[in-house]
């Protein structure tokens, strides 16, 4: 909290090097226990893809992934993730914020994101951001939703 009762930045959001790819990797797989990735598959994703990690001081307290087109298109995929131990205290909504502004400086004109259907809290952080449902899909068994960012926040 800043001395005027607000939240300042609160985050240190870092590239993740080979060295700490095992770190990336557990948050991924703590949050998404459906779908967990080797130490193999977060090399591969490092090579093509954005991979965060996210501090508040010294603490890890999530990772963000901001995917490159599959096609020509100017669509990135965002996905941030919290742990359950520090959700709720503004932490994705900072770390949200920075990783679209990555990819709109990318060149991004479309925003989406991916969540497990299972995760009640990265479900309704997403929809709380303004994104909504445009496609759902299950995945080994894993039902997932992709949703896409509003143009504008409807509030305006």
């Amino acid at each position: 909290m800043t001395e005027d009762g607000g939240v300042g930045k609160q985050l240190r959001i870092v590239e993740v090097t080979e060295e700490t790819e095992d770190a990336w990797r557990q948050i991924h797989n703590t949050i998404i226990p459906a779908s967990p990735l080797s130490a193999e598959e977060i090399s591969e994703r490092r090579q093509v893809n954005l991979l965060t990690l996210a501090y508040a001081g010294e603490d890890l307290v999530g990772n963000a992934t901001v995917r490159s087109p599959t096609d020509n298109s100017d669509t990135r995929t965002v996905i941030v993730k919290i742990l359950p131990e520090y959700r709720n205290r503004g932490y994705g909504t900072e770390y949200l914020a920075q990783m679209l502004e990555v990819a709109r400086q990318l060149g991004s004109q479309r925003i989406e994101t991916v969540v497990l259907v299972a995760n009640v809290d990265g479900m309704r952080f997403a929809v709380g951001n303004w994104f909504c449902e445009i496609d759902r899909y299950v995945v080994d068994g894993a039902e997932y939703v992709d949703l896409a960012l509003l143009p504008v926040d409807p509030r305006e």
